[in-house]
């Protein structure tokens, strides 16, 4: 971000003339360590609003780091070495991560505060909800033609305008609650108007998507064999304001503060405050008070004074404290001050000498307290002492966590110790720097011109760098690809065979925290074996280089140790992962990837991990028979299977749905009409009562009908859950596995659910969406209408060959010349196995067989 001169330096263009010993750069995560999901992409970084002054010397080198909307071909860039880029932020001390978007991008706003926030930043930070009413146009009162910030305006479900609520008659306090809509005055009369004539029950209008003006999604595009245009994205100007390219602009912000240059650019969230956070406790039963016992503290009657002495002089102050204690250390004691001053108050106040005053008595009485009370804490012992300092080395400043490592003290006690214990140990650096023994001040070198010193400036590694490690104690092996030749040795992390690691593992570890581990060869592991011979070309008999064994009976190096993460087998996709990635429920032992269910657990509960069905035992919020609702009914021996269904199979993840049942994840995962209420979760299946009967039998939907873009692995375009065999032709299109991850961790199954199987839950009710399910099914306004009943649904198809009704597709029969019936005069079907069945006996290509 910008050069500092040494500390202690005058200020202003004088400072030019000494070198550069700090630098303040900005920080930047790497998504792995900010949260538990894996990231496949080393290249990828999460920005941050946080910069740290360090010293010049730790500058390793040069990175570039791009936002991903300034990248044109992400995958030559990704290949190009010290090329990172980032496309969300990281805060700290919110930890949360928010979307980043070009500041050109947001449209509504007014054009001062827009034209504002263009000329100083370049993007904008916010909430990923936020961003669709960022760039959508500008919004203005319907009413008074002003600007309608979000926070204080409502949308008319009808007429798509907008209000302030204060613009509205009557004006309107807070917002309607989730789920529920608003009509304005002229909608709502005309709405009455229209009922009243027509008398009849109209149904419930669907509310279609909104349409955004957000920016479609960049594609992956292809590698570009032009260089200047990757030079020219690493060169690309960014607006910077204070030097930082964005600020935070969501829902916690006010649009007139952008005006201000001193408002604060981070990010911010709600305040813990309300019935959310704090629980309303009713009032306890009223008891029978004792009049002897003291006043509750905080009335009239339990006023005291503190101190009333404020004419002492020093002198006589110290007087004071010499004639009750002898003790130097007690005479600066904070809580042995405040009680003399107390004592010398109530004596003045009784028209007492003070001289009367003494601190015999280690007790005083409150009046809001029935017995007397030591006015300071009973002396620490070394045991506490020494359990404090170990706790605070472990937690830091986290007292409630130091307080549990001491029980014998309560919190109160613990904190006064703290403030009394820090202070301590500032005396002590104070009279050891009064000594003499402070580091003698750095004298910086003062250049004639900022010209000289730029040409003296320097920057290398500091003499406390501790990651190269110059002699190796012994032959060196990189710890990942096994090489014993290097010219620079880096210290490797904890958990690898050896501490050594190559300069090339080695930087590509720091640079990129991209390991990948060569395993070991069976004779390096295995104790006892014969050495190979050696190979073609050899000298058999020339001069050992080792030195020879003394003894026979003395006992080889053991190997080292492996460590080794467990794996498991998920049973969606059969493929092993470690654990974490993949849960085992606890009590059935179902093994599936997290991302497969909707699953996000803490890595301290893993272990106590179970699934929907079994956490359903205990809670019993659904029903208690487990068969899915789109699903054959199983046999009676099939659900005498404990547990039923059996947890060997994907087939028992189920989720419920919304009326208390169940269904397996696939099912509603493979039928277009289900969606999920939480699509992140995949909780509550909504949309069952909108499957057709007959919908297997006229299959003539087409993946075309789908608008819908999502993007993974960088490919954008429409997802379609699809079962596949073998021998399937999957050079067409890309085909995904259901475990498959992308850069950001995320499976294909949930990327699908989060695009098309998420309710609109934002917009209606619950009850209100499963009341126009209904009006759909009923088609109640075309009866009304006049509108002619529609014909009576075909009967159930069913093969005559296996007479099954189950089927992914039914053909109809022909005669025997050749002809064929129209589609509702056909009594008999073949089903998808059988049609097929019979063609390769016949010989027959695409042909329907003829049926007697």
């Amino acid at each position: 971000m910008e050069f500092l001169p040494p500390e202690g330096i005058p200020k202003g263009p004088e400072a030019e003339n000494y070198l550069y010993t700090r630098v303040r750069l900005a920080w930047y995560y790497r998504p792995g360590d900010v949260s538990d999901r894996s990231v496949t992409d080393s290249r990828l970084l999460l920005a941050a609003i946080f910069s740290e002054v360090c010293d010049i010397n730790q500058l390793r080198g040069k990175c570039h780091v791009v936002h991903r909307d300034k990248i044109s071909d992400l995958a030559g860039w990704k290949k190009r070495p010290d090329r990172f880029y980032f496309n969300r932020l990281f805060d700290p001390y919110v930890k949360k991560e928010f979307e980043i978007i070009p500041a050109t991008d947001v449209r509504n706003l007014p054009d001062d505060i827009r034209e504002t926030l263009i000329s100083r930043y370049e993007f904008v930070v916010a909430e990923k909800e936020v961003i669709p009413d960022l760039t959508d146009n500008l919004r203005l009162c319907d009413t008074c033609q002003e600007w309608c910030a979000t926070i204080d305006a409502v949308q008319c479900d009808r007429c798509k305008l907008y209000f302030h609520m204060r613009c509205v008659q009557p004006p309107l306090l807070a917002k309607p609650s989730r789920g529920y809509g608003w009509t304005c005055a002229p909608c709502s009369h005309r709405h009455e108007e229209e009922v009243d004539s027509h008398h009849v029950r109209h149904a419930t209008p669907v509310n279609l998507s909104r349409k955004t003006n957000a920016p479609p999604v960049r594609g992956r595009g292809r590698p570009r064999k032009d260089k200047s245009q990757a030079e020219r994205e690493e060169n690309m100007t960014v607006k910077h304001f204070k030097m930082w390219p964005f600020r935070y602009f969501g829902q916690h912000t006010f649009a007139e503060d952008t005006l201000d240059p001193d408002d604060l650019i981070f990010p911010r969230t709600a305040t813990r405050q309300g019935p959310k956070f704090q629980v309303n406790v009713p009032s306890g039963p009223e008891l029978d008070i004792n009049p002897s016992e003291p006043d509750e503290r905080g009335g009239d009657n339990t006023i005291e004074n503190l101190g009333i002495i404020n004419t002492l002089t020093e002198a006589e102050m110290e007087a004071c404290k010499a004639g009750l204690t002898g003790d130097p250390i007690l005479r600066s004691s904070v809580d042995w001050l405040t009680e003399v001053i107390k004592r010398f108050s109530e004596a003045a106040l009784a028209a007492k000498p003070l001289t009367s005053v003494n601190m015999k008595s280690p007790h005083r009485a409150e009046k809001w307290k029935k017995f007397e009370t030591l006015y300071t804490d009973r002396e620490w012992t070394e045991d506490e002492t020494d359990a404090f300092e170990m706790a605070i080395k472990i937690h830091g400043a986290e007292l409630r966590a130091v307080q549990e490592q001491i029980p014998s003290r309560k919190m109160p006690e613990v904190v006064r110790y703290f403030g009394l214990w820090k202070s301590a140990k500032v005396g002590e650096e104070n009279r050891r720097l009064a000594k003499g023994n402070s580091r003698q001040s750095i004298q910086h070198r003062k250049f004639s011109s900022p010209e000289h010193a730029l040409e003296g400036q320097h920057v290398g590694f500091s003499d406390d760098e501790g990651s190269i490690i110059e002699q190796p104690s012994k032959p060196p092996t990189c710890a990942a690809c096994r090489t014993r030749e290097s010219s620079t040795w880096w210290k490797a992390p904890k958990g690898l065979s050896t501490d050594l690691m190559c300069d090339n593992c080695g930087t590509a570890w720091r640079k990129y925290a991209d390991l990948v581990v060569r395993p070991l060869r069976d004779e390096s592991i295995t104790s006892g074996k014969a050495r190979p011979d050696k190979r073609e070309g050899t000298p058999l008999n020339g001069p050992s280089t080792k030195r020879a064994r003394t003894s026979t009976s003395a006992a080889s190096t053991p190997p080292p140790i492996m460590i080794t993460v467990p794996y498991m087998r998920c049973l969606a996709c059969m493929k092993n992962g470690p654990i974490g990635k993949v849960l085992k429920c606890k009590n059935c032992h179902l093994r599936v990837h997290a991302g497969s269910v909707g699953e996000m657990v803490e890595p301290t509960q893993l272990d106590q991990w179970i699934c929907e069905l079994c956490r359903n035992q205990e809670t019993l919020e659904a029903s208690t028979i487990h068969t899915c609702l789109l699903c054959p009914r199983a046999s009676i021996e099939e659900r005498k299977l404990s547990p039923y269904p059996p947890s060997d199979t994907f087939l028992r993840a189920c989720k419920p749905t919304e009326g208390q049942g169940w269904v397996h994840i696939l099912c509603a995962v493979f039928n277009s009409e289900l969606v999920f209420t939480d699509a992140t979760k995949l909780r509550l299946v909504e949309g069952l009562s909108t499957i057709p009967r007959n919908r297997w039998a006229s299959v003539k939907s087409s993946r075309r009908d789908t608008t819908i873009m999502t993007t993974f692995k960088g490919e954008i375009g429409c997802m379609n859950a699809i079962i596949s065999c073998k021998e399937h032709d999957h050079s067409k299109r890309d085909i995904y596995d259901i475990c498959e991850t992308d850069e950001g961790g995320q499976t294909a199954l949930e990327v699908y659910c989060q695009a098309y199987k998420q309710a609109l839950v934002g917009q209606t009710h619950a009850l209100l969406r499963k009341a126009r399910r209904l009006d759909q099914i009923l088609n109640m306004r075309g009866d009304a209408l006049g509108v002619p009943p529609p014909e009576p649904p075909l009967p159930e198809p069913e093969c005559y060959r296996c007479h099954s009704q189950y089927s992914p597709a039914f053909y109809p029969t022909a005669l025997s010349n050749g002809s064929r019936h129209a589609a509702n005069e056909f009594s008999r079907w073949i089903c998808h196995r059988c049609h097929f069945e019979v063609e390769h006996v016949n010989g027959l290509n695409g042909i329907h067989v003829a049926v007697a």
